[in-house]
Parts: C-alpha cells; sequence; structure tokens
C-alpha cells in the first residue's frame, strides 16, 4: 500500500502567499486602502476576485501576472523533496489541497517542473476571461461551520479517500503537510498511524497545540523541506 502525501501551497510548497505575492502587479505594489480594508472573514475569494477586476483595470495582463508568479520562492528543501516524491511514485501517491487557484498553482509548479509529482490539485478554478481579466470562483460547497464558505479542506480530503477506497486503493497512512489555520479541519480526519506535519511557527502549529483533544494522528513538526524528506524516508524504511 502507498503512503498518501496530502500538502498545502501557501508557506509550505511556496514560502509566501500566492494571493497576495500577486500585489506586487499593482502600481507602487500598493492596493487602494479602501480595496485592501474589503475583506469580510470566511470569503476570501471574493476578495482576491476584486484584487483581480482592480489589476485588470491597471491594464495588468496574463504575462505581467505570470512574470511575478513564477519568482515566487519555493520553501528551503522543497523542489528537493518533490523530486524525491517524484522519484518514488511507486510508494507515494501525493495531492494539493489549496486555497489558493488553479492557474496560479499550475504557472508555479510546471515553472520549476514539478506538477508531474501531484497526482490532483484541489483548489479554486480560475480563469482568464474574454477581456483579459483573472476571474476566480469557489472551489465547493459545504457545511463546515470552521471553514471558509469555499474551501472546507476535510471534506475534499473525506471524499479523495472515499473515491480512492471505491478503486480499490488503500493508503498505509496519510501524511498531511500544512501551515494555516484552515488546515486544522482536514487534520482532524487523520487517524492514529497517520501523520499530522505542521510547520514550526506558523498558525497549524498553534492551532493543534490548543485543541490537540481534536487530533487522532501523530504530529511531527518541519520548518524545511529537508525535515519532511528525512520523515518520509524513516517512513519508507518502517
Amino acid at each position: 500500500m502507498k503512503i498518501l502525501l496530502v500538502f498545502d501551497f501557501d508557506h509550505t510548497i511556496v514560502n509566501d502567499n500566492s494571493d497576495t505575492w500577486i500585489v506586487q502587479c499593482a502600481p507602487n505594489k500598493k492596493l487602494p486602502n479602501v480595496l485592501q480594508n474589503s475583506y469580510e472573514k470566511g470569503k476570501w475569494t471574493e476578495y482576491m476576485g476584486r484584487i483581480f477586476t482592480y489589476l485588470g483595470e491597471q491594464g495588468i495582463r496574463e504575462d505581467d501576472m505570470k512574470r511575478i508568479m513564477i519568482a515566487i520562492p519555493y520553501t528551503p528543501g522543497m523542489t528537493e523533496l518533490l523530486h524525491f516524491i517524484g522519484q518514488n511514485k511507486d510508494r507515494f501517491d501525493c495531492i494539493i489541497i489549496s486555497d489558493s487557484n488553479t492557474i496560479f498553482i499550475d504557472w508555479i509548479l510546471t515553472h520549476a517542473n514539478v506538477n508531474a509529482v501531484f497526482d490532483q490539485v484541489f483548489t479554486n478554478p480560475a480563469t482568464f476571461d474574454r477581456f483579459g481579466n483573472l476571474t476566480v470562483q469557489n472551489f465547493h460547497v459545504h457545511h463546515c461551520a470552521t471553514c471558509p464558505k469555499n474551501l472546507c479542506k476535510r471534506k475534499v480530503l473525506e471524499e479523495f479517500v472515499a473515491k480512492q477506497t471505491s478503486n480499490g486503493v488503500q493508503y498505509s497512512k496519510i501524511v498531511y503537510i500544512g501551515d494555516g489555520s484552515n488546515d486544522l479541519c482536514p487534520v482532524t480526519f487523520l487517524k492514529k498511524g497517520d501523520v499530522a506535519m505542521p510547520r514550526v511557527g506558523y498558525t497549524l502549529e498553534k492551532r493543534i497545540a490548543k485543541d490537540i483533544e481534536l487530533i487522532d494522528s501523530s504530529i511531527s513538526v518541519w520548518s524545511s523541506g529537508a525535515e519532511i524528506l528525512s520523515h518520509l524516508k524513516h517512513l519508507l524504511e518502517e
């Protein structure tokens, strides 16, 4: 049986937030205050939609965005980790569940030639409209009270594992690698024998410590891709 690796994207695979990184395209690399202050809790996708509309109004086009986006740094050791996973696809299945969007993630993974490592990417669908403006939609509808309205990562993970099971694919364990508050919900899906890997000093680590009674899996913190790689090698040896 393979191990299922589940990655968050922002501040996990890449060492920044792709949605806020794109603001470098804006005039003077800043948003107007009224736009910057328009975010409502749980409605990040709508907020990003307004930012993309504003960038389009400033004449920012696909090539401008792509040039900025592929410059986002990968987290230290992450590309080496992804190449290791790619060389061991007989041992690992690997997915991304992210609150970014399809276009940003595709650009970034393709530029580093690591897109083939991932079996599926679950994120908010994005397209360029006929005017050349980037548009983004909510990933799905869910009824989880703790997650942003556009994406419950636990629901995505549950449905993916259920579909794999129905296709005859069982996993020896699930390893979840993330950093943010919206990664706590899928971590509560993990069972004994699975591994939650929160990034040191980030919100997920703090949320796990606060809600430890919700967690059945083991916990292994990380600060670089090298530590995740070392842990995966240890799991393979087991």
